[in-house]
């Protein structure tokens, strides 16, 4: 932790305003009848700050806090009783209330927040069972007294009830908010928010959300208890009144209503706990119905806080008043990528990582089967395949996020055993990990997403972390938001996060999709630099241009095995591994050759990105009636959100989409999305009511669909749609995209984890509704697939579309296959022999 000049004022503003208050207590400006109200609301403030800490920073909803509170009152009562000290009594229900909570943390850190909320009602239920039938020590529903705890540091001795304890407890609320002020800037905080914000990612980095759930939970549960003390000794007596279930539903209230996770909302919240029964008395309405109603208006007109919504403008008034010059840095010049060169790999360097036969299985599903491979500590290794090959589970093997998945095989990192490594140790053993999508944690700055990597943050460390920064061009928005940067700079802090502590070995997933070109070369520049430093890389990618450029080595999977290798510029003559990006079809489907001139659906100009992601650039489509078109693209180019154009679904950003009269979609999206729960029957009879389609006309759209159906489904339309194969699953998503007589049928890659012989019944029945004169557009991964079953085909390259043609045309097949590999004939892929191409079949 840092403590500057800034953080130490703003942490003596708590001791500092309990100083005046009690001032003012001493001097008689608070009214004797008022100053148990003081003292109440400081206790109070400090179970809000506790409980409202343990939500914001750590995603915890406990209303087990009561039963906390209940822990450290009777502790005073029966030390009391008991001749213990004031620093016995303070240490015994603390040290309980720590125990306690980091239990509780730990057991339900697994769970979702529905149940940690369940677990800690189940904790206040068992406390408040115990108070009452202990009758022996806490007296049962007669309560017992506090009379009084002697200090043993010489402090004096306290009276249960008497002005004293209300000194002690403004000024101990005024302690436990300063502590709290620097406990938000601390590598604590972060750490927990990070646990809190992404799990999978944190364990990447260290952290075990366990371990941050139970550590929050055992300091909330402490500073509750502490407060249970204070409470003992302000009231002198202690029944079991205070502590019920409406007291945690209170505490609740009281943290939305201050602002949940902020300081000096927890005073605020105090400050409403204590004084709520008078307001209720005031206007003459039972508590439960006032603390409701303003509960109600504070979650639909101020959901943040009253605290942080005055504290809004009351900064922006600060800002003018103290207004200073802006003082920018310097912009960091980056170098481009083509003054990186990649050095040479050697064949003498020591392996620092090797796989042998390794494989991980979710109950059926092999996702990795039999992968053996090496990497020398000097080298950069490119995984390619196509999508389901493997790749992430190969990354998620190494990182140790395979979850449920049963991992079999060795693996050695440096000569140790890497499998029985937790996903947390091997940060430490020296992987760093990057995610497709830049998983970084949003709640935090871009500083730190970096510094959370740390335990303990310093000053050396903030240096460190601003020099990493700078040196991938993030140093002028390490204190902004990641949500408010675009998505090349959010991979950006993705590397920079896994690259901090120095990794032996970097895996990067899928480091170029989403990014223009300038960002991969620059991406391309830091990889290179990386190496060059003496960091080992395993990367993969579907952009095969820009993946091949920092390799020295590549290896190809498919079905979950490795199916070739070899380098950058031999790999793809492997007849294997284009035939898993390409596909392999024995003939050309029979089509119907008589098909109309006129458009159904026509783009132009269409353009779409999500959160600076750019999908589709500059899309211009026509669908003709009658058509079967194919749009083929490795994983990444586009298709799923051209499809949800196409449809109609899906909005686009920049062009037009144009239909004909009344014409009708119907989509059938990637992955099916049956209603798994469903039977096939209900499935298709939601598609029907969506449309609005019922009664009559709903019976016979039934029987036509259930006609189009194979045999095997006809006759189990009241089983449910989970227990259905693959394939089975994927003509019942087609059919239900047919329940509504579309005009156009939209079917997004339908032949994805399908075996070959499920694939051409899906395929059959596909062409025979084109025979019908439906017109079709499949989005096919396998580009030979497409050029086998499709009229017309649209490779998409990196959301254009780089060629567009007809099969039979020729020298379609060749423009189709450099279009696809490398987005147009001039960076075409290395020339094979002819029996390794996609031949047109006229």
């Amino acid at each position: 932790m840092v403590f500057n000049r800034s953080l130490l004022a703003k942490a003596a503003l708590g001791p500092a305003a309990g100083a005046v208050l009690m001032a003012f207590m001493a001097s008689g400006a608070v009214p004797a009848y008022q100053m148990y109200s003081v003292g109440l609301a400081a206790v109070y403030t400090i179970v809000v700050l506790s409980v409202g800490l343990l939500a914001g920073w750590s995603g915890i909803w406990s209303v087990g806090h009561p039963a906390f509170f209940a822990i450290g009152a009777y502790f005073a009562a029966y030390g009391s009783g008991h001749d213990w000290t004031l620093e016995a009594v303070v240490l015994g229900a603390v040290a309980t209330g720590a125990v306690l909570g980091g239990f509780i943390g730990y057991a339900g850190a697994r769970f979702s927040v529905l149940y940690i909320a369940l677990l800690t009602l189940a904790f206040t239920t068992v406390t408040l069972e115990l108070v009452n039938r202990w009758s022996s020590v806490t007296g049962g529903d007669q309560g017992v007294p506090v009379l009084q705890l002697r200090s043993a540091l010489g402090l004096g001795t306290l009276l249960g009830g008497g002005t004293h304890a209300q000194y002690l407890a403004v000024g101990a609320a005024s302690v436990v908010l300063g502590l709290a002020v620097p406990a938000a800037a601390s590598g604590l905080r972060m750490r927990l928010v990070a646990a809190k914000s992404h799990p999978l990612a944190a364990r990447t980095i260290g952290i075990a959300p366990e371990a941050q759930s139970s550590l929050s939970f055992a300091v909330s549960g402490a500073c509750t208890s502490f407060a249970g003390v204070l409470l003992g000794l302000l009231t002198g007596f202690v029944s079991p009144d205070p502590f019920s279930l409406t007291f945690g539903i209170s505490l609740i209230a009281a943290c939305v209503l201050g602002g949940v996770g902020t300081v000096v909302g927890a005073v605020g919240g105090g400050v409403y706990l204590t004084w709520n029964p008078s307001l209720s008395s005031a206007v003459g309405l039972p508590q439960p119905v006032v603390q409701g109603l303003v509960l109600i208006g504070v979650l639909l007109f101020l959901p943040g806080g009253v605290v942080p919504f005055l504290a809004r403008p009351a900064r922006g008034v600060l800002r003018r008043v103290l207004r200073r010059p802006i003082v920018r840095r310097p912009s960091v010049s980056e170098p481009s990528a083509d003054l990186v060169p990649l050095l040479p790999a050697t064949t003498d360097s020591p392996v620092l990582l090797r796989l042998e036969h390794l494989s991980v299985s979710y109950g059926g599903l092999k996702a990795l089967e039999d992968a053996s491979l090496s990497l020398r500590q000097d080298e950069i290794l490119a995984v390619i395949g196509p999508n389901g090959a493997g790749k992430t589970t190969l990354l998620n093997a190494l990182s140790g996020l395979t979850g449920n998945g049963r991992v079999s095989g060795s693996a050695e990192f440096a000569g140790r055993p890497l499998l029985t490594a937790r996903a947390t140790a091997r940060r430490r053993l020296g992987i760093g990990r990057t995610f497709q999508h830049a998983e970084v944690f949003s709640e935090l700055t871009v500083a730190e997403n970096v510094l959370c990597t740390r335990r303990r943050v310093t000053a050396r460390d903030r240096a460190e972390v601003l020099r990493l920064l700078d040196s991938v061009g993030l140093a002028e928005v390490a204190d902004r938001r990641p949500t408010e940067l675009p998505f090349g700079l959010q991979k950006r802090l993705d590397l920079a996060r896994a690259m901090a502590g120095e990794p032996r070995l970097l895996v990067l997933d899928e480091p170029f999709g989403g990014l223009d070109a300038g960002e991969r070369a620059l991406l391309a520049g830091h990889i290179r630099r990386l190496h060059a430093g003496g960091t080992a890389v395993v990367v993969i990618d579907h952009v095969l241009d820009d993946l091949f450029s920092v390799a020295h080595r590549v290896i190809a999977f498919d079905f979950g095995r490795t199916i070739g290798g070899g380098t950058p510029d031999t790999v793809l003559q492997d007849p294997r591994v284009r035939s898993s990006y390409l596909g392999t079809v024995g003939g050309r489907a029979q089509l119907p050759e008589q098909v109309g001139e006129s458009s159904m659906l026509r783009l132009r100009g269409i353009g779409h990105a999500y959160g600076g992601v750019t999908a589709l650039r500059g899309v211009d489509l026509d669908v003709r009636k009658g058509v079967v078109l194919g749009i083929a693209g490795a994983n990444g180019a586009g298709k799923s959100t051209l499809a949800g154009i196409l449809h109609g679904s899906l909005k686009p950003a920049q062009g037009d989409r144009e239909t004909g009269d009344a014409v009708r979609t119907s989509l059938a999206p990637e992955g099916r999305a049956l209603f798994k729960t469903l039977s096939l029957r209900e499935n298709l009879e939601v598609a029907a009511y969506a449309a609005g389609i019922t009664g009559a006309p709903l019976r016979e759209r039934l029987e036509e669909t259930v006609e189009w159906l194979p045999p095997r489904l006809r006759d189990r339309m009241n089983a449910s749609a989970a227990g259905l194969s693959g394939g089975e699953q994927q003509m019942l998503a087609i059919a239900r995209a047919l329940i509504v007589r579309p005009d156009v049928l939209i079917v997004d890659e339908p032949a994805l984890g399908l075996a070959p012989a499920l694939v051409d019944e899906v395929y059959d029945r596909l062409v025979r509704l084109a025979h019908d004169g439906l017109t079709v557009v499949l989005l096919e991964q396998l580009l030979s697939r497409a050029m086998s079953v499709c009229h017309e085909v649209a490779v998409l390259h990196e959301g254009v579309v780089a060629a567009h043609g007809r099969p039979g045309e020729a020298g379609f097949a060749d423009l189709a296959e450099a279009a696809y590999f490398s987005g147009g004939p001039a960076t075409a892929a290395p020339t094979v022999a002819d029996d390794a191409r996609i031949s047109p079949v006229v």
